[in-house]
C-alpha cells in the first residue's frame, strides 16, 4: 500500500487550490460566527469574512498566539457548542496556564486519517503491529497514534512511555514492525536493546517508526537507521492544532508531507511577521481549514523551519516541511549570538567518540554569557585516559566554535551519566532565568 488516501495525497495544484480556498471560506465565517476573540480582532481590523475570496487572501487575516489561547482559559476559543465536543488535549505549561483544544468527533477522524497517511510513509499497513510508546493522556503523541493504527486496520500495542523492560519485552514478544515515540526515547531503547544482546531483524523486528515532539538532527535519524536498520520518519504535530500527524516524512526525505487539505502552513520572518518564500527560514504558522471544535487562524507555532514544493519521488504533491530546526523560544542567545539545540546536536553526532546523550548549562557569569555542553563518552573509552579524553574535548570545542560561532566549554563524562528520558526530554538548564 503505497498511500492510504491516494486521491488527496496526489491533488494537482489547481485541485489543491480550489479545496483549500473552499475550505477556508468556511472557516473564516464559522470563527467569524462562533469564536467571539476571532470576531473582535477582525472587526478590530475592518475584516470580513466577505473580504476572504481564496487561500491567497490568508495573510489579510489576523494571528493567533498561545497567549490568546491561555487568555481565553479554558473554553473561550472553543467554537462547537459543548454537547458537540467529544475530547479534550491541553499542551504542558512550563508557566502560566494550560492550552487547551477541544475536538469534535469529525476532528477526531481527520486527524487519525492524517496519523494514518504517516504510519504508511513509515511502512506500515494493515497486517502490522504498531507500538505507541508516546504518552497517553492530555498529550496528545499515545492517542493519536494510537487512532491511527486503527484507522489504517493495524494491530496497536498502547504501552504508553515508561517501563522501559517491559517495552522490550512487548517489542520482542509481539513482534511490532512500527514503534511511534520521541527520538530521545528510541535511541534510549536502542541502548538497552544493544546492552540486552538482542538484534535487529532477527529478536526485534522493527522495519520504521514515527519520532516526533522533539527537534532531532539527521545524524541522530542517520545513527537510529543504523543501529536498528530501520526507516526513520520525522512526524510533526501539537495539540493545538492537531496531534502527530499534521505532517511526516517519507522513505525520500524530501521534506515532512503537510497534510495540506487539512492544516495550511505558512513561513513568517520572526521579527516583522511578513509571510516568506519557499526554502526561506522562519516561524511556522499553521491555519486549520477544516476544524470544528477550535479552529485556529494563523496560529504562530514558534518552531523555526522552512517550506519546500520540490517534487517528491513518492507521487505525493503536498507542500513539505523542512527539518524543524529549533524554537523560537528555545533559542539561546549567547553573548549576542542565537544558538538551536539541533546545531549542538549536528556537531556531537558527528563525533563517533561520544554519545547522543548531552545536557546543555547555561550561565551569566561577571555580566558573560557561558555555555558548558555536558556530553558522554562512548562505551569503551574511559574517562581516565587523560590524554585521550583531552584530545577529543579540544576537537568538540573547536568544532562547536566553527558551527556556533561562539565557544562553550565541553565536559565529558562516563556513558550511563548524563540523565535518559522516557518521554520529551529535558536538554537545556538556563540559569540566568531561574
Amino acid at each position: 500500500m503505497k498511500y492510504f488516501q491516494k486521491e488527496l495525497e496526489t491533488m494537482s495544484a489547481d485541485q489543491k487550490f480550489v479545496l483549500q480556498s473552499e475550505r477556508l471560506v468556511k472557516t473564516v465565517k464559522y470563527v467569524y460566527e462562533n469564536q467571539k476573540p476571532y470576531r473582535e480582532k477582525m472587526d478590530a481590523i475592518k475584516l470580513k469574512p466577505s473580504d476572504i475570496k481564496t487561500i491567497n487572501d490568508i495573510s489579510k487575516l489576523p494571528f493567533t498566539t498561545k497567549a490568546d489561547l491561555r487568555a481565553a482559559y479554558p473554553f473561550g476559543m472553543m467554537a462547537a457548542p459543548r454537547r458537540d465536543l467529544v475530547r479534550l488535549h491541553a499542551s504542558s505549561a512550563t508557566t502560566g496556564k494550560l492550552t487547551v483544544a477541544g475536538y469534535t468527533q469529525k476532528d477526531i477522524d481527520v486527524w487519525a486519517e492524517c496519523a494514518a497517511r504517516s504510519l504508511v510513509m513509515a511502512g506500515a499497513d494493515e497486517e502490522s503491529i504498531v507500538h505507541v510508546s508516546y504518552g497517553y493522556g492530555l498529550f496528545t503523541g499515545g492517542l493519536g497514534m494510537h487512532y491511527a493504527g486503527e484507522k489504517l486496520g493495524a494491530v496497536v500495542v498502547p504501552a504508553s512511555a515508561g517501563n522501559t523492560q517491559k517495552q522490550i519485552q512487548l517489542l520482542t514478544d509481539f513482534g511490532a514492525d512500527i514503534i511511534c515515540c520521541t527520538p530521545s526515547y528510541i535511541i534510549y531503547l536502542t541502548e538497552e536493546i544493544e546492552k540486552m544482546g538482542l538484534k535487529p531483524g532477527v529478536d526485534i523486528k522493527l522495519k520504521g517508526g514515527c519520532f516526533g515532539a522533539e527537534a532531532w538532527s539527521e545524524e541522530m535519524r542517520a545513527d537510529i537507521e543504523r543501529r536498528l536498520g530501520i526507516r526513520a520518519c520525522d512526524i510533526y504535530g501539537l495539540s493545538e492544532i492537531a496531534g502527530p500527524g499534521v505532517a511526516t516524512d517519507c522513505e525520500y526525505k524530501t521534506g515532512m508531507h503537510f497534510q495540506d487539505d487539512h492544516y495550511f502552513p505558512e513561513i513568517v520572518d520572526v521579527d516583522t511577521f511578513e509571510p516568506l518564500g519557499y526554502k526561506q527560514s522562519g516561524e511556522l504558522v499553521i491555519t486549520t481549514l477544516d476544524k470544528e471544535g477550535m479552529p485556529l487562524l494563523r496560529y504562530r507555532t514558534r518552531d523555526i523551519a522552512s517550506l519546500n514544493n520540490d517534487p517528491c519521488p513518492c507521487g505525493r504533491t503536498t507542500v513539505k516541511l523542512n527539518k524543524i530546526t529549533g524554537r523560537s523560544d528555545d533559542m539561546l542567545i549567547i553573548r549576542g549570538v542565537n544558538v538551536f539545540p539541533s546545531q549542538i546536536e549536528s556537531v556531537l553526532l558527528g563525533n563517533k567518540n561520544i554519545e547522543p546523550h548531552y545536557h546543555i548549562n547555561v550561565d551569566r557569569v561577571n555580566n558573560l554569557d557561558t555555555m558548558e555542553i555536558v556530553v558522554e563518552l562512548s562505551p569503551g573509552i574511559s574517562i581516565d585516559n587523560v590524554e585521550g579524553v583531552e584530545a577529543i574535548r579540544k576537537k568538540l570545542g573547536a568544532d562547536m566554535a566553527s558551527a556556533l560561532s561562539v565557544s562553550a566549554k565541553i565536559t565529558l563524562v562516563s556513558p550511563g551519566t548524563v540523565a535518559r528520558s522516557e518521554g520529551k526530554s529535558k536538554r537545556i538548564t538556563d540559569f540566568r532565568k531561574l
